[in-house]
């Protein structure tokens, strides 16, 4: 599961984007990518159908150049179609949609991103934090049952929930696109903990915050002695969620990843262990106010109605007799 970002705690545990045009070296042109036409058609009838006032040029111009996701978020934040919203991302190899993992409307957007992707015929494959690394769908009919795909994923209940989940995974079963597990599996945590060469996977002040996080997510209850194994735990998800990603790209086409929003992070995450030259969008599913970092931090940021903050500490100390 992902870190907690720091306090205030809102209850955290703890869009195709390929529109790439490669050069045609013949004449010096872009080529055009697949699903282009479609795409065009898609993002004109949807900006007319939205006002026209999203697009900078108006429905006259669906290829209109992208404006700012930060512009977008903070002006018109519910206002946007999730395929525009994609579209002003810009081209993407991988997109992460961090999530807050107990807000309902992440996992809606998470649904409108995959069906936006798929009507495109541009997601390559759907990458989970919430199944395990080695656990895929890959082979199944694209009628298989909700009762298959759990088996084939190896989902946990009791870890994660499959009816928020479920949507967008059985859309993406039912196009044809293979849904992967990519979370550090279980069986590997004790041994990382152990690892000190995960210490030095990431930049210094990324291992610090990492730790400051591990350290405030658990209420200041962890002994010191455990802090640093539990922090590589987090960057080994990252790096296994990177892999996981990574391994499946496709020219012209999206890999998303669901995770929460601190796998997602720029500065901490899942990009910092992206192969060079693959082009990562990190998008914050925000259903609270804004970060000091998410300028920084994030692509864009998607804001939704806020979740009733849950003192978690609170319940930790009870369940522990503190």
């Amino acid at each position: 599961m992902d870190t907690p970002a720091p306090r205030p705690r809102t209850g955290q545990r703890p869009e195709p984007i390929c529109l790439a045009t490669p050069r045609d070296p013949a004449n010096s042109r872009p080529a055009r990518a697949p699903g282009t036409t479609r795409r065009r058609v898609l993002l004109a009838t949807l900006g007319c159908l939205s006002g026209g006032s999203i697009w900078l040029g108006g429905c006259a111009s669906a290829a209109a150049p992208a404006a700012s996701a930060t512009t977008d978020t903070a002006t018109t934040p519910e206002a946007l179609p999730i395929p525009i919203r994609l579209h002003r991302l810009g081209p993407a190899d991988v997109l992460l949609l961090g999530e807050q993992h107990d807000a309902p409307e992440h996992q809606q957007l998470h649904l409108a991103s995959v069906n936006a992707l798929v009507e495109l015929n541009e997601l390559a494959a759907l990458v989970l934090e919430m199944a395990d690394a080695g656990t895929s769908t890959a082979g199944l009919a694209t009628s298989a049952p909700a009762e298959t795909v759990q088996k084939a994923l190896a989902w946990r209940e009791g870890a994660w929930p499959w009816g928020p989940y479920a949507p967008a995974i059985m859309a993406a079963i039912a196009a044809g696109v293979p849904v992967l597990g990519g979370n550090l599996p279980r069986a590997r945590n004790a041994q990382t903990m152990k690892e000190p060469a995960w210490d030095s996977r990431v930049p210094p002040d990324a291992w610090q915050r990492h730790q400051d996080a591990v350290r405030d997510g658990h209420c200041n209850l962890l002994p010191a002695s455990q802090i640093a194994p539990m922090t590589r735990i987090q960057i080994a998800r990252d790096v296994s969620l990177s892999q996981t990603a990574a391994a499946h790209v496709a020219r012209g086409k999206t890999v998303v990843v669901l995770c929460g929003s601190q796998h997602a992070h720029r500065q901490l995450g899942i990009p910092l262990h992206m192969p060079p030259g693959l082009r990562v969008k990190a998008v914050r599913m925000a259903a609270g106010g804004a970060r000091p970092d998410d300028g920084t931090a994030f692509d864009a940021v998607w804001h939704t109605t806020p979740v009733p903050p849950v003192d978690h500490c609170a319940r930790l100390k009870e369940r522990l007799g503190k």
